[in-house]
């Protein structure tokens, strides 16, 4: 029985769309689930599968807002989770989604285990993606897995659906060899410095200078504004206060060529001095004097980079992104004897793990078993 002869109009995909941006019914859900809880009734005896779409991905979690999910991230969860539903419209049959009966109209509460396996299977190996374009990269598969399984473990957790089908999802981990190389050492950084100093380029300077030093994420770097370099009463000079995932803020101190990079930016931009400049002014503007956003930066950095010629890197396969000059900030500085912590925090990482996988590569040639090797035992070969 295939999930189209759910015959109403919540699942078109314009219109969730648009239901699920629409935040002026958040209280009303709210105010649902204070009513069942007064009536000793279920939690969400009387939502739809819309409602608890809605629920999951803008639920206050926090007393301070400001510690629940990011709109980046909210964001990125809606898109998963909608064209996951639309997917399972459009391409029932080819997925095999044998429905045997509908659950009170609810595609969520109708569906089972083998369907959200399938789903997976379908969409790492005959999705339209796959057909044109080839294999999502396994970093992708990762993150779409992540945030179905999360939803539907969230569907379990509220009693909405009564079996853990999310845990028929394959598992989706990246291995080591999997992820895409992002290692940027210290005499490549310094290479494409001298490319940019001596062709005279203080805009693609600036960018890597400021990215490599500070390890800020593309989407910070693109979000600072002037009001977010700040001096610094207690050590003197400049840092940026930068806001990352989490809504967390990190102070970032600023080194003085550092910010001579940033004044020459913006002196080549054609933009006020920062002393001078307006508080909510972007700090770093494309040449239209609009902020740059993520993904024109990461166009721009690799088109620049991509375009020099006989560039001579210890890897010349790397592409390089705005993304990999953060690795760069943590793999220098461990080589300089940083604190993996101390690099963790710097980062903004939530956990250590995250931060071990940027330096992974440093840590297993540091542990190798030739450095314990002595040179009196092998002679003159080593």
């Amino acid at each position: 029985m295939p999930i189209e002869i759910i015959e109403n109009k919540q699942f078109e995909i314009i219109h969730l769309k648009t239901e699920l941006q629409n935040m002026t019914t958040l209280p009303t859900l709210q105010n649902r689930l204070d009513e069942a809880e007064k009536n000793g009734q279920p939690a969400y005896h009387d939502f739809t599968d819309v409602d608890m779409m809605k629920w999951f991905l803008y639920e206050r979690r926090h007393l301070n807002e400001k510690n629940d999910r990011t709109e980046k991230t909210v964001r990125e969860y809606e898109r998963e989770l909608l064209l996951f539903v639309e997917q399972l419209f459009t391409y029932s049959l080819e997925i095999d989604i044998d429905v045997t009966y509908i659950i009170e109209g609810s595609l969520f509460k109708s569906l089972q285990s083998r369907h959200l396996r399938r789903y997976q299977e379908w969409l790492a190996t005959k999705s339209p993606h796959v057909i044109k374009k080839g294999p999502y990269s396994p970093a992708t598969l990762e993150r779409k897995t992540t945030i179905i399984k999360a939803f539907f473990a969230f569907l379990h957790k509220a009693g909405y659906i009564q079996q853990p089908i999310h845990e028929g999802l394959r598992i989706a981990t990246v291995r080591k060899d999997d992820r895409p190389n992002r290692d940027l050492g210290p005499a490549d950084v310094v290479t494409l410095l001298n490319v940019y100093r001596d062709k005279q380029h203080p805009i693609m300077f600036a960018i890597i200078h400021v990215l490599t030093t500070t390890g800020i994420r593309n989407e910070e770097f693109c979000t600072l504004k002037v009001k977010d370099m700040k001096i610094d009463a207690i050590q003197g000079g400049y840092y940026l206060d930068v806001l990352g995932k989490g809504n967390k803020r990190r102070h970032i101190p600023l080194k003085e060529k550092v910010v001579q990079s940033i004044r020459s930016f913006r002196y080549a931009r054609g933009l006020l001095p920062i002393e001078h400049a307006g508080l909510e002014d972007p700090l770093f503007t494309t040449n239209t004097g609009r902020a740059y956003s993520p993904s024109y930066l990461s166009q721009y950095v690799k088109k620049e980079i991509a375009s020099l010629e006989r560039l001579k890197l210890s890897d010349q396969t790397l592409q390089i992104t705005p993304h990999v000059f953060r690795h760069a900030f943590a793999i220098i500085s461990k080589l300089n004897g940083v604190d993996v912590y101390d690099i963790m925090r710097s980062l903004g990482h939530e956990k250590i793990e995250t931060t071990m996988i940027y330096l992974e590569k440093v840590f297993e040639k540091e542990r190798h078993a030739i450095h314990a090797w002595q040179s009196e035992r092998f002679g003159q070969y080593i």
